[in-house]
């Protein structure tokens, strides 16, 4: 209800008020365990989603104050649009705002990250999508290049999976930022792809219920088939050529360049070579047959029940959509 209120609003005030229904939906959901590290997931994104939303608030009556329009689509005050470009990038997680994310996916269960990763991203995508004519273009490269950067830099020397995915969904919320002002139909594409390939692994990963790298090292056993193609789907996200995750770096390199703006592409480029190292890492740990390491690992038992169709179906995607590029 919240995404959908957000997404078809005109006024601020109910898209702020979609993403306050988000906010307030999510969080029973992050802490229904009763951790303490869930609690404390749960607190971290109330804080920093209640932060947004104020700024949010702030940047449209600033923007009401000086021209005296409620529509989205005319925030045409500069510093109103500052203010909320600095909001969505809280919202999503986009350095510099971005240390709350990893720590709320890893307090999270797995399908609860998988809502925080790709369903609440959308309402603050949309935001910046009707936005978009009239925001800063040096902020958002900024703020891209240093996500990708981030993104791929931190998520090195994790060994935890959600955090892997938490940076992963950093680096790739990067490369939607800087092609949001030139062509935002290319944000909208890479996010619903990268939402695809994204919950094609949460739900792997939930099937055969690994939560860190050295028990993904002994989870070949259960479902081997659906190992193999989480190492298919994890190339995918790096955007390795044959696959989908190819295409939208494809088109937004080729929409950079078109705009001169080929030293960025070259950057962001290079600075998505970080996060491949993790997902070959994670690729490896997925595929290694046996553990490396002399000590009687639990091998797990084969389980006979088939995997669901849905699974199948998002996994065959993030594979072989590569052929739909215009």
């Amino acid at each position: 209800l919240g995404t959908t209120i957000t997404i078809s609003s005109n006024h601020w005030v109910m898209a702020w008020t979609g993403l306050e229904i988000n906010t307030l939906a999510i969080l029973p959901l992050i802490s229904k365990s009763h951790h303490p590290r869930a609690i404390e997931a749960a607190t971290k994104y109330f804080l920093t989603q209640a932060a947004a939303s104020a700024l949010v608030l702030f940047s449209s009556m600033t923007n009401a104050w000086y021209t005296g329009q409620w529509d989205i689509t005319q925030l045409t005050h500069p510093t109103s649009s500052l203010i909320l470009t600095s909001a969505i990038a809280m919202k999503l997680g986009l350095v510099p705002f971005h240390f709350w994310f990893p720590e709320v996916l890893q307090g999270s269960p797995l399908t609860t990250g998988l809502i925080l990763s790709t369903i609440m991203k959308l309402p603050p995508i949309t935001l910046l999508y009707m936005t978009s004519s009239s925001l800063n273009p040096t902020l958002l490269t900024t703020l891209a290049i240093l996500s990708t950067a981030l993104g791929g830099w931190m998520g090195l020397n994790q060994t935890q999976i959600r955090k892997i995915l938490a940076f992963s969904s950093i680096s790739h919320l990067g490369w939607m930022a800087i092609i949001i002002i030139y062509n935002p139909k290319l944000t909208l594409l890479n996010f619903y792809l990268y939402a695809m390939m994204t919950a094609t692994i949460f739900l792997t990963l939930n099937t055969i219920k690994v939560l860190k790298l050295s028990t993904l090292m002994t989870a070949w056993t259960k479902v081997p088939s659906l190992n193999a193609m989480l190492l298919l789907t994890l190339l995918s996200l790096a955007g390795l050529p044959p696959l989908t995750g190819f295409l939208p770096k494809w088109l937004i390199i080729q929409e950079l360049t078109k705009q001169d703006m080929a030293p960025a592409a070259t950057l962001i480029s290079l600075l998505s070579l970080l996060s491949l190292f993790f997902y070959l890492r994670l690729a490896y740990c997925t595929t290694i047959t046996l553990p490396p390491h002399t000590t009687n690992h639990m091998k797990q038992w084969r389980t006979n029940k088939s995997t669901h169709i849905t699974i199948a179906i998002l996994t065959t995607m993030s594979v072989m959509l590569l052929p739909i590029s215009p």
